[in-house]
């Protein structure tokens, strides 16, 4: 564990020079202990893929005591034997390889790694499979893991919940975007992400999210209790719709009617490493079809 100040009122905390998955989860339950522990002049703890972000009032803690706190719960954390967190798993419909991202992709293809094709095809080509339909095949073919959320308001990075062999890799584009539409569903290195807002990105575009996933008006029942959709630890199993129920779904959502299909559901680390492909499948079924 490393920790650096990061200004008068925060740490930064490193848990891994690299990003494990053991890492987000002692993470994950080092900042829910902190907050659940209500210590006096700690404002927030916040995790992301192999570190955490600490926030607290240097007029009632110092930075030495704050670095003790943390420390004694990150060992607590890292010497356990088994590893298991409460979260949920959330569906996501997506229309894969649809016309709005893939005009914004063609847009920018003088930044981008292969000018003469698009991004889909690309991300097929360089993991080494059989064209864009085996790509997203496997795309969705296995849950993914929200490790943290930010960079721009609501947005989640996740990576897929698979043996390593299986990860999906692509190189994110040579100059970004300026321009990427909200709820596109890209991809970058080994993280996936969902662009929660309008901007620029540097993610290949792969397909379109049809519900809203930050909401700061929070005039969507699934926001009742956060502008923010998704929470570092959520899964995410994203189910693949045409261009038919993609507009129905659409239409749910302005007419409000629309909810986030959700199920609690307890990750263990050891059975996740004992067997990942069968506990990805597994994953993959909590939330059976209708």
């Amino acid at each position: 564990m490393r920790v650096y100040e990061a200004g008068e009122e925060f740490l930064l905390v490193e848990l891994s020079p690299d990003m494990r998955l053991k890492s987000s989860l002692v993470a994950i339950a080092v900042a829910k202990a902190l907050t659940a522990a209500d210590v006096p002049g700690m404002i927030e703890a916040y995790p992301t893929n192999a570190s955490l972000l600490i926030r607290f009032d240097p007029e009632i803690l110092g930075h030495d005591e704050v670095t003790r706190l943390v420390q004694e719960h990150v060992e607590a954390e890292q010497a356990r034997s088994s590893f298991r967190l409460q979260t949920r798993v959330i569906e996501v419909p997506v229309w894969f390889d649809d016309p709005e991202t893939h005009e914004v992709a063609m847009r920018f293809r003088s930044g981008h790694q292969d000018p003469s094709g698009d991004d889909l095809d690309f991300a097929a080509r360089v993991n080494g499979l059989d064209g864009r339909k085996e790509f997203i095949e496997r795309y969705y073919g296995a849950p993914w893991f929200v490790s943290v959320v930010g960079f721009v308001a609501g947005l989640p990075e996740l990576f897929q919940i698979t043996d390593r062999r299986n990860q999906l890799q692509v190189p994110k584009y040579l100059r970004p975007r300026t321009d990427t539409p909200p709820l596109s569903l890209g991809h970058g290195g080994a993280f996936g992400a969902i662009y929660s807002v309008r901007g620029g990105g540097g993610y290949q575009l792969i397909g379109m999210c049809a519900a809203p996933i930050f909401d700061p008006q929070q005039q969507y029942e699934d926001f009742a209790d956060s502008p923010v959709l998704f929470r570092a630890g959520d899964i995410v199993r994203y189910r693949p719709v045409d261009e038919d129920e993609f507009g129905d779904l659409r239409r749910s959502v302005s007419a409000g009617a629309f909810r986030y299909r959700t199920s609690p559901f307890e990750f263990d680390l050891n059975r996740f490493t004992d067997d990942t492909s069968g506990y990805a499948r597994e994953i993959n079924e909590v939330i059976a079809h209708d």
